[in-house]
């Protein structure tokens, strides 16, 4: 087994989703029936984070009503304009948006990202995904999702196009000179004339360079294609593991895959979603873990399965295992690595549907963990030294309490051991995430950060 040889701190990220990530979280008391989007309960879990020096928040995001909105809270403010108003409510903390390559245009959306960037002083980032589900498809005048793989080209072209975009603008561009009249100078301000297989566009964005260069650029896909992604493009990477060898495994795989194209592996973070359910006692945190899983629907729980699945719901049995006909990954043109995570756990640990409902209900296949605050930072730990994460994405089965007892209760136990940090030392996202200030691809800057490597992309200044 592997052995990480340093010790430096680890990354910690919260994943904020409504009443928490528990299906049934919505059902216990103290989430107040959020009847509605809740700007006041993000701002709490904004701060909450903050207080205790998380790198970072995220927020998911879908172009799609997604499953049946009997299930669960499902009514979602746009996460870049929500993240707009955490970042007046806090100052440090790092906001990371999810936000679809496949229905937005790049000049938009980079110019979206660049105002969160300026607004909140340097701690945008930038979730990207390519969107599965016909549902989404059909919002944007196409009959079904675009293929997998024509899907992931369309994104490498758009996140091409947004760095371009970013890029277009010197660093050094805007000299506010009153006396001669310059506020900005036109030969540092350049057009991209970009010409690829899916989009045209001139530029230059209307905005000048954000704070951090580029927002920090992240990504959550599993398969083939979405390793060859994150190696290229993506700086930190969210993904699902549900064991320690295959979260090792997947650790190992993108580093050398980053490494063949000549990234430093060192330039991206790897950071696997928990589910931690806290009690003072073990026995207090599995009888809550047990509540929650009662209050499923199993009815609900089935459909959303079968649409994973590509099944229909009549096809699962609850007290059956799953059937043994499933399609292989490579028949999957939606979601393939949490496909192929479903089938193998309930494959593995040969689940009923009833039992398969129960433990994806936690977070959707993250590893759940219920135990004390001092057995999940030993889990944590050990998963960290055992050289499966350069950090995690903390997932909160119940939002608020899950978030407030972390943070209270989890995080000093990490920082007593060394694990992390005890005071923020920047001010950027990319700081707390230990990641230079990209160069600028079309200008020779003054402010060039050393050791920046690039991602992979080329630059056409047009």
């Amino acid at each position: 087994m592997s052995r990480r040889t340093d010790r430096t701190p680890m990354h910690l990220n919260a994943f904020l989703m409504a009443a928490g990530h528990h299906e049934a979280a919505w059902r216990l008391p103290e989430s107040e029936r959020l009847t509605g989007p809740g700007v006041e309960h993000y701002k709490h879990l904004a701060r909450t984070a903050e207080r205790g020096k998380l790198d970072s928040l995220f927020l998911a995001d879908s172009p799609a009503l997604q499953g049946d909105p009997g299930r669960r809270p499902s009514s979602r403010l746009e996460p870049t304009l929500l993240l707009t108003a955490l970042a007046g409510a806090t100052s440090r903390i790092g906001l990371i948006a999810t936000a679809s390559t496949s229905y937005n245009d790049p000049y938009n959306l980079a110019r979206r990202f660049a105002s969160l960037d300026h607004v909140s002083g340097g701690r945008a980032g930038w979730n990207i995904v390519t969107t599965a589900g016909a549902d989404a498809a059909r919002n944007f005048g196409l009959d079904d999702t675009p293929l997998h793989r024509d899907r992931y080209r369309r994104a490498a072209e758009f996140v091409e196009v947004s760095t371009k975009l970013w890029d277009s603008w010197a660093d050094d561009a805007v000299v506010a000179d009153k006396e001669s009249g310059v506020h900005a100078r036109a030969d540092r301000v350049r057009r991209i004339g970009h010409r690829g297989e899916f989009f045209r566009v001139d530029g230059p964005l209307n905005l000048q360079r954000p704070p951090q260069g580029y927002p920090l650029l992240v990504q959550a896909g599993s398969s083939e294609d979405g390793r060859e992604f994150a190696a290229r493009y993506a700086e930190a990477v969210f993904t699902a593991q549900q064991t320690l060898e295959e979260a090792i495994a997947f650790y190992k795989d993108v580093k050398r895959r980053a490494e063949l194209i000549g990234r430093d592996p060192d330039g991206i973070r790897i950071l696997p979603g928990v589910v931690p359910v806290l009690g003072d006692t073990e026995a207090q945190a599995r009888e809550l873990d047990a509540e929650l899983d009662r209050l499923i629907v199993p009815e609900y729980a089935r459909r959303q399965l079968a649409r994973t699945l590509r099944l229909p719901p009549e096809a699962l049995a609850l007290d059956e295992e799953l059937p043994g006909d499933l399609p292989a990954e490579d028949e999957i043109e939606g979601a393939k690595s949490r496909y192929t995570l479903v089938v193998e756990l309930a494959r593995r640990e040969r689940l009923t549907v009833r039992q398969l409902i129960g433990r994806l209900g936690g977070g959707r296949g993250h590893r759940t963990f219920a135990g004390t605050a001092e057995q999940i930072a030993d889990t944590i730990e050990h998963w960290y030294d055992s050289g499966a994460a350069d950090g995690f994405n903390i997932m909160p089965a119940v939002l608020p309490s899950g978030l407030e007892r972390f943070v209270d209760e989890v995080v000093p136990i990490l920082q007593r051991r060394g694990l992390f940090r005890t005071e923020y030392t920047g001010s950027t996202l990319r700081e707390h995430y230990g990641l230079p200030r990209p160069a600028n691809r079309l200008f020779e800057t003054v402010d060039r950060s050393p050791g920046f490597t690039g991602l992979g992309l080329t630059a056409e200044a047009g």
